[in-house]
């Protein structure tokens, strides 16, 4: 199995509006993606490793496939009405990430 994760970095003057990214961009993506997105999860940031220190992350989004060829199929053809969207969400640039699941 394959993880996407997009990292959405907390730095100072950044935003991220996750009400809009879960209501909003996660239900366009799972359409556009189909059956392809196994699974799919958002995380929000809270906290960083010290007890009241910020969050490094605003939020994370993991996007589940069976293999890398099912992902690059399903998201590559719809990148640029996935992209275009972003800064309705955020002026933050994300940090993809694509991993294989192990346990």
């Amino acid at each position: 199995m394959i993880n996407v994760s997009g990292l959405y970095p907390n730095q100072p003057g950044l935003h991220f509006d996750v009400e809009y990214y879960c209501t909003r961009h996660i239900p366009m993506v799972r359409q556009l993606l189909g059956p392809a997105l196994l699974k799919l999860e958002v995380d929000q940031g809270v906290a960083g490793a010290q007890p009241g220190s910020l969050p490094p992350y605003l939020a994370v989004g993991h996007l589940y496939f069976e293999s890398l060829d099912a992902f690059a199929n399903a998201f590559g053809q719809h990148l640029p009405q996935i992209s275009a969207d972003v800064p309705n969400y955020t002026n933050s640039r994300s940090v993809i990430q694509v991993s294989e699941v192990k346990i």
